[in-house]
């Protein structure tokens, strides 16, 4: 075993295709320049040994006793769900130290568990080769089974499969994808809110469960819809449901649309229209999903009044975390101070802003030294 090897996977900012993927639907996030980055050594004791550097917290685990674990609700699950899932499919996880250093923010809604639990794989994979796509699936299975979050596998996916200059469209029923080229002069931004409602994991769920008596009250009229994926909104207009689960459903089946024809208006670099539906995704969330918050709502309905914002929405599992905004490339600087200023004003907190870079997919760092910068160009897989 090498004394020391270094693996990276970034978070990720989905542009626009929000609680989509888990009704199967079309998603289109570009992974980060931020990333997750584990450097991996040989266990001295035999155990794996977890050392995160942002938590500031030292845990090792037996090796054999790894299965058997119950959840803890600590960070240290999204590591030991993966290993659970490796082991599973009879791959040895070798003693190692893991040392772990994230770039991307937690409850930021930029997917740090994602990038960690992507990270993990690739470190206790150790360069033994798996399917990219089976990675992701573990990683995704991971989440759910073991932290216990019924998630899509958006995050696990793009983390995977980034590309450079890119954002990637992903069919989450059939798991096909393709590149989308983002028009060249425009700049992504995201700005964090810097709070996260603690409501946003049991109305996740929340959410998944009304989505699913949405698919079987349109199911009982139109036997062809099997997902939201499958409706339209004619369907559930015309479906006798709750108005409030129908409400769901309408924001996922319209935001399955937008998804389309953002790709087709970024392929025309039409940045107006590209904008438009940034901002009607927003109201879709905010009213008909209702996952938004008073924070991330101002953001939103103050970066469309600074010049130079195309549109601007919320991204992420909601309740907090980050907006993603289009701005053209010469005013960003005059944006980030505008929106910087009217957030402190309002809230009294300063959000972090981060400007958006297209970034390659999980792999193992070449040249370690480099990694601190986060540079996708240093990344190569094995």
């Amino acid at each position: 075993m090498n004394a020391s090897r270094t693996f990276r996977a970034p978070g990720r900012v989905n542009l626009i295709g929000e609680h989509t993927d888990y009704n199967l639907g079309f998603v289109l996030p570009i992974a980060l320049n931020l990333a997750t980055y584990i450097e991996t050594s040989p266990s001295p004791d035999g155990r794996l040994r977890l050392f995160s550097e942002q938590h500031r917290d030292h845990r090792a685990f037996v090796i054999s006793e790894i299965p058997s674990l119950p959840r803890s609700k600590h960070w240290t699950d999204y590591v030991i769900g993966v290993a659970r899932e490796l082991m599973a499919r009879g791959i040895r996880i070798e003693p190692l130290s893991l040392n772990i250093r994230s770039e991307v923010p937690e409850g930021s809604g930029l997917s740090s568990s994602a990038a960690l639990e992507v990270a993990s794989a690739f470190a206790l994979l150790q360069g033994r080769q798996l399917e990219r796509l089976e990675i992701a699936r573990l990683c995704q299975r991971a989440e759910i089974d073991f932290v216990g979050m019924p998630c899509g596998i958006m995050d696990q996916f793009v983390s995977v499969f980034g590309r450079e200059h890119a954002a990637i469209e992903i069919d989450c029923r059939s798991l096909e994808y393709k590149t989308v080229e983002i028009p060249e002069d425009v700049a992504i931004i995201a700005v964090n809110s810097m709070v996260k409602h603690e409501l946003g994991a049991s109305a996740y769920r929340n959410r998944v469960e009304e989505c699913a008596i949405a698919v079987d009250a349109i199911r009982r009229r139109f036997p062809g819809v099997h997902s939201l994926r499958d409706a339209n909104p004619a369907q559930v207009e015309k479906t006798p449901m709750p108005r409030l689960v129908m409400r769901r459903a309408r924001h996922v089946v319209t935001e399955n649309a937008r998804v389309e024809l953002f790709v087709h208006a970024a392929a025309r670099g039409d940045l107006s229209r590209m904008g438009e539906l940034f901002v009607e995704s927003h109201r879709s969330m905010q009213h008909d999903y209702e996952i938004t918050c008073d924070e991330v709502d101002f953001l939103v309905d103050s970066a469309v009044g600074i010049r130079g914002c195309y549109g601007a929405r919320m991204t992420g599992g909601g309740f907090g975390g980050c907006t993603v905004n289009l701005v053209a490339p010469e005013e960003t600087d005059r944006f980030q101070d505008s929106i910087r200023s009217l957030y402190k004003e309002r809230f009294r907190i300063d959000p972090a802003i981060f400007r958006c870079v297209p970034a390659a997919g999980a792999a193992e760092i070449r040249n370690p030294a480099l990694s601190g910068a986060g540079l996708s160009s240093d990344a190569h897989e094995k």
